[in-house]
């Protein structure tokens, strides 16, 4: 079996000169090959800089693009393929932009390793060690705090004991970040699980333990990114000086930057994105660092489903893999993309055990939001 071609798909629902938020568009990608069967892979990031990495011609031998690295590879040598192409894209690539369109092929490739081999991906990485997975709900915040309350009530009485928000304006201005707060705990009660996601809008460490401080009375569960991940040494400093868990990580990528983040920035939890920080290869080595400092690790996974899928397989073959993001987007690409998505039930997610990652894609939905 060999490589036969590789096939960048973008999806968009604003037009391209319109603003878009998160959950609006996608790239995909799949892997195809010359016995038929095509594995499917995503990456949360820009559409068209995928695509440029994915299909550029080659400047020189460390400068390639990745489907010229591929095309004619045997899709089962998931590692030394992994390996090819962060070597021979290494001046293109390295990190960012460049590991993300990596992680969309190296989903592709598992997934074709398990419809091969007949096996759901959790086989191929060992085992599941569970049947289904606990969810914690992800939602953006309405500007009006008091909306939030219902809002979150909604989505307890859908089966989350776990929630978490961040986004719009939320980050900014203390007293509304308060106040939206307290109409969430108020709404679900003390019982049910609260995070919140600053996207590193606290900026810095003197501001986020203040303000971690001014929110105690919440009983958050963590506190997700409020300085930048570059800042090791706020983030150091943070942990152990709140009574509230830190958590971040989703912007990084490979084993290299999380390896230097949880040494040096030393976590509560640490958050790589499965489509981002290098596919199911890397996140695996990943998941083994953290494993060794003690650091929890619950993904981040903001997206289609896709990356629903890739997560759920790789969480059940984790010992320790007991906690999943949902989305609570609305966009028509997260809800419709995927036609078998993994639904969440009683606040818990099933893991498939069908070949591969199980995804179907509707190509109907493809072709109406399709940009390229």
């Amino acid at each position: 079996m060999k490589i036969s071609d590789i096939e960048v798909i973008g999806l968009r629902i604003p037009k391209i000169n319109e603003d878009c938020q998160w959950g609006e568009d996608a790239v995909i990608i799949k892997v195809k090959t010359d016995t038929g069967i095509t594995g499917i892979g995503e990456t949360d990031s820009s559409p068209h800089v995928i695509k440029a990495l994915i299909e550029t011609p080659q400047s020189h031998s460390s400068s390639k693009g990745l489907k010229e690295i591929l095309l004619g590879e045997d899709p089962l040598e998931i590692e030394r393929l992994w390996n090819k192409m962060y070597e021979e894209s290494n001046y293109i690539g390295r990190r960012g932009a460049g590991i993300h369109a990596i992680s969309a092929i190296d989903i592709a490739l598992w997934d074709i390793a398990g419809q091969y081999y007949g096996v759901p991906v959790h086989t191929l990485l060992g085992g599941k060690y569970r049947d289904k997975i606990k969810t914690y709900g992800t939602f953006i915040p309405v500007d009006k705090p008091e909306e939030n309350g219902p809002l979150a009530k909604e989505l307890v009485e859908k089966g989350f004991s776990s929630l978490k928000f961040g986004g719009g304006k939320f980050g900014v201005d203390p007293e509304h970040d308060y106040k939206v707060i307290k109409a969430v705990r108020d709404a679900v009660g003390a019982d049910v699980e609260i995070a919140i996601d600053l996207v590193s809008l606290w900026k810095t460490y003197s501001n986020t333990i203040t303000r971690a401080k001014q929110l105690e009375e919440f009983k958050l569960n963590w506190i997700e990114e409020p300085v930048s991940s570059d800042d090791l040494i706020g983030y150091s400093k943070l942990t152990g000086n709140t009574k509230t868990k830190i958590s971040g990580g989703e912007t990084l990528s490979t084993r290299f930057e999380f390896k230097n983040f949880i040494e040096y920035g030393n976590p509560d939890i640490v958050q790589p994105d499965i489509t981002r920080c290098g596919g199911i290869t890397e996140m695996k080595k990943i998941y083994e660092i953290a494993q060794m400092a003690g650091v929890q690790l619950v993904p981040h996974g903001f997206s289609t489903g896709i990356l629903l899928a890739a997560t759920v397989h790789f969480l059940a073959s984790c010992k320790e893999g007991d906690l999943i993001e949902y989305s609570q987007s609305t966009s028509p690409i997260f809800k419709y993309l995927v036609k078998n998505q993994i639904a969440m039930v009683d606040g818990f997610v099933e893991v498939p055990d069908s070949p591969g990652l199980g995804v179907i894609l509707d190509e109907e939905i493809i072709e109406k939001y399709r940009i390229f």
